[in-house]
């Protein structure tokens, strides 16, 4: 029974769906057909409303598309100046650094300084020269006419010799008025023959005594001739020795040259003491009463000297200038312990008043290019920035800094053309920064 109930009820089910789905069908096609009417009726209606509309969104979105393009340009405009503001700061901050490595700089012996206030003095720079104080230097002289003949046919200038060394012989074997110490030799025997005659005929009084006393004085002549030819003659000639030791200044005559009595053969300097003396321009007369000290460079050495390190002190100062310049004199003296050439010409920095609390940078730290002087600050542990700076007055070893530099800038003092170098190479690419 529940059986047959259950299947009515499915029956019933099936058919009230079937008459469902006919009469949607037939709705739809009602609608259908309802909706082509409407088309037709309302169809020039909507096309005018979409006119309408299209007049609308033309408008409206020509409207808003002009707004939206003004907002965007202005918007992306910002922007981009913004982005090219920054840009272009971070770019202009970085094209002055340099980047020099660790390695880089271990290579080239990289130093720098810190600067610092300190005392720097009046410099006068000036020429000068180095010449041999006075006692230090001995003449050799011929003591007989003939031909020299150096022992050492090799020696030159710079060499040293030592106190009784015989440097030079001269010899008047093949002269036509011969050899002076023979002639000095018959001389003495000759003189020597008369007096021991001369001595027993006084006894008898076959003479007179002012007789006597003249042949007394030509033997004495002819002995001390005679031994001052012997004391230095050899079979090579007289020799002629130094009578100190010291240096070879000079060579005044060469191998095989004609000499007379007295005449300079050559100059030995002992070369202990120097003295250097500088010639200062009649303008800076008034400050040479405070000048104290100097530093000097010769033209064959880049080494700059320190008069305060030589024991140097100052001699005088001309109270006026020469008849045929208008420089006046100034003369240090002090030893030299360095390898020093009397008679060598010099680049003289003379030391005046101090001044105080100025900003003073080593000579090595600058370059110059097209008369403009540089240094190179280190700024960060690998990266450094060239700095142009204006100079004044410098002693040879450290330059004063009117502008460019300040107190604490660290400032590079060793390897500098290394770090010139680099600027050329490796300048920071575009965009390229570090952090701060």
């Amino acid at each position: 029974m529940k059986i047959n109930i259950l299947v009515i009820a499915l029956l019933s089910l099936v058919y009230v769906a079937c008459n469902q789905s006919n009469s949607h069908e037939g709705h739809n096609h009602d609608v259908e057909s309802h909706e082509g009417h409407n088309h037709d009726d309302h169809e020039g209606h909507n096309h005018d409303e979409e006119s309408h509309e299209g007049h609308d969104h033309g408008d409206h979105e020509g409207h808003d598309h002009d707004n939206d393009d003004h907002d965007h340009d202005d918007h992306d405009h910002g922007d981009e100046s913004l982005e090219g503001n920054d840009h272009s700061d971070e770019e202009s901050s970085h094209t002055d650094e340099i980047s020099f490595t660790k390695e880089q700089a271990q290579m080239a012996g990289l130093a720098t300084e810190s600067i610092a206030l300190g005392t720097f003095h009046q410099v006068i720079k000036t020429s000068g020269k180095i010449q041999a104080s006075q006692g230090d230097e001995a003449t050799l002289v011929a003591t007989s006419n003939g031909i020299v003949s150096f022992v050492n046919p090799s020696i030159a200038e710079g060499d040293y010799v030592k106190s009784g060394e015989v440097i030079i012989t001269v010899s008047a074997k093949q002269i036509l008025n011969g050899d002076p110490v023979e002639k000095a030799k018959i001389a003495f025997e000759t003189a020597e023959k008369e007096m021991k005659r001369a001595d027993e005929l006084i006894g008898d009084q076959i003479i007179s005594v002012k007789e006597y006393e003249q042949i007394k004085m030509r033997y004495k002549t002819a002995k001390t001739t005679y031994q001052a030819q012997s004391t230095n003659s050899s079979v090579n000639g007289v020799k002629i020795a130094s009578p100190i030791s010291g240096y070879i200044k000079n060579r005044l005559v060469a191998q095989g040259e004609y000499v007379s009595v007295g005449q300079s053969i050559a100059t030995i300097s002992q070369n202990q003491k120097l003295q250097l003396k500088a010639e200062v321009s009649e303008k800076n007369y008034k400050s040479l009463k405070n000048i104290s000290n100097a530093n000097f460079k010769t033209a064959y050495d880049n080494t700059l000297y320190k008069l305060s390190d030589l024991n140097g002190r100052l001699l005088s100062y001309g109270r006026t200038s020469g008849q045929q310049s208008f420089y006046v004199p100034i003369t240090f003296e002090f030893d030299n312990i360095g390898d020093l050439i009397p008679g060598s010409f010099t680049e003289i920095y003379l030391i005046a008043n101090p001044q105080n609390n100025v900003i003073t940078a080593p000579v090595s730290s600058l370059t110059e290019e097209q008369g403009l002087y540089f240094a190179y600050i280190q700024v960060e542990e690998e990266i450094f920035k060239k700095q142009e700076v204006t100079l004044g007055q410098n002693d040879g070893e450290r330059v004063h800094i009117l502008s460019g530099l300040k107190e604490g800038d660290k400032v590079v003092t060793n390897g500098v053309y290394q770090v010139k170098l680099a600027a050329t190479s490796s300048v920071m690419p575009e965009g390229h920064g570090h952090s701060h």
